[in-house]
């Protein structure tokens, strides 16, 4: 049986783990709270500044989401450090979670790499006619880890960032001019001076060839069917959502 100084000591000794226990538990939701509030608003002013910058609205997202999830972590690691909880274990377990993480998905993160560096570069865009990993389309879309690209005969093709990125890539939309050229063959009786007249009244006659540099034909080869005429002209492109520009046969 307790004496009336043990259970008073005993009181007293319950009294100040409950205001310690009480105190922390107060100071660890305060910083859980204050820290969402901040992480909310870390949030905000980085998707304003990298919408000032002009970045793509996938890199955005992706950026802001990051953002938000690394400064959640901070907060709920400093909360529970308050609390007594040793957060150095809970450290480690994610660091190994991340290793582990990344080994599984090394691929993905290889095309996720890929995708922010196009977003980043911009190498090309939305509704530009590429090639690139073996593959030719109109870009439809590009995201974290996938390009969609709209062939000319109507056929969506998904091709994975890093095949696409880490292969040559030939943007036929980014110059607003391009050098066409037409080889046809002419038989040996063919006039020359009226096929040159009549080249310079359909080139005239075409608003999208422009007049510099000069359009211009000539004899390329000469072999036994005729002559081989190549005819060069330079023209001003027009966006085609399924289609191909013209460009070198």
């Amino acid at each position: 049986m307790l004496t009336r100084e043990q259970q008073q000591e005993l009181l007293n000794l319950l009294i100040q783990l409950i205001n310690y226990f009480a105190t922390r538990i107060l100071i660890a939701s305060l910083i859980l709270l204050l820290g969402l509030w901040l992480a909310k608003l870390i949030q905000r002013l980085s998707k304003r500044l990298m919408i000032k910058a002009q970045l793509e609205p996938t890199l955005i997202r992706f950026l802001v989401n990051l953002i938000y999830i690394a400064t959640v972590t901070f907060v709920v690691l400093a909360a529970l450090g308050k609390l007594g909880i040793q957060t150095t274990s809970f450290i480690a377990v994610l660091g190994a979670a991340g290793l582990a993480i990344g080994l599984a998905l090394q691929g993905s993160l290889s095309n996720f790499a890929s995708g922010v560096f196009m977003i980043i570069f911009r190498p090309f865009k939305v509704q530009d006619y590429i090639e690139g990993g073996g593959v030719e389309g109109t870009v439809e879309e590009i995201s974290i880890f996938t390009t969609l690209l709209t062939t000319p005969d109507n056929k969506i093709i998904i091709i994975p960032n890093s095949k696409l990125y880490g292969d040559k890539i030939v943007n036929h939309s980014i110059q607003p001019i391009r050098r066409v050229d037409l080889k046809l063959t002419f038989n040996y009786h063919t006039n020359l001076d009226q096929l040159r007249d009549i080249f310079t009244s359909v080139v005239q006659g075409d608003q999208r060839i422009i007049s510099e540099p000069i359009p211009d034909i000539e004899i390329q080869e000469m072999v036994a069917s005729g002559l081989k005429i190549l005819t060069i002209l330079y023209k001003m492109l027009r966006t085609c959502k399924l289609g191909k520009p013209n460009h070198t046969n």
